[in-house]
């Protein structure tokens, strides 16, 4: 990691804009993208979760927990999508233990993001005094730290997306700041048949 990268990364402009579409809304058939599509053909029931930049700790915690999720929930497929670049998301997988029963997808272009209403976040919602605060509590009370940023935006906004087996949103959260993890629980519940 170099200081250009680090830099590089709170530059809105770093990456090619795409057309953010509208959030996916709950009873929607959910958008396939390049790298996804639905429904699968195993009619599994899938959780996405578009993570902030490769380093930064909101997205360290959502990995952690994705996949703790990942292991008390075989019947689902859990799928993190990076927009880092291949090489950075590997280093970084490496160093928080890595993706265990995670699909881990490399979109370093964000048509996913897109496609799911994820564009660049505002000032605010990344600098804002309360997620800097939860910045400092996380690596107090969790030792989750930021890390080198190699590549990826700051100002990436992140989300949590649920779809059935027959390709529908169940569950729909675009995070409002960066601290802002969406709800793993209520993604898994919104899947779960009783």
């Amino acid at each position: 990691m170099t200081f250009q990268q680090e830099i590089a990364s709170w530059n809105p402009f770093s990456k090619p804009q795409n057309e953010v579409k509208a959030v996916p809304e709950i009873g929607s058939i959910a958008p396939s993208t390049p790298h996804f599509s639905f429904p699968r053909g195993d009619r599994k029931s899938t959780i996405i979760v578009f993570l902030r930049h490769c380093g930064c700790p909101f997205a360290e915690k959502t990995l952690l927990t994705l996949r703790e999720t990942a292991a008390q929930n075989p019947d689902i497929h859990l799928i993190a999508v990076s927009h880092s670049d291949k090489s950075s998301t590997e280093k970084w997988l490496q160093s928080v233990g890595g993706s265990g029963k995670i699909e881990v997808l490399v979109d370093d272009q964000r048509h996913s993001f897109a496609e799911y209403g994820l564009g660049a976040s505002s000032f605010w919602a990344v600098l804002n005094p309360w997620s800097m605060s939860s910045v400092f509590a996380l690596g107090k009370q969790e030792d989750i730290w930021n890390r080198p940023t190699e590549s990826g935006s700051r100002w990436q906004t992140a989300g949590v997306f649920a779809v059935d087996g027959a390709g529908k949103i169940t569950y729909s959260h675009r995070a409002s700041t960066s601290d802002d993890l969406g709800d793993l629980n209520a993604a898994v519940k919104s899947v779960k048949k009783d």
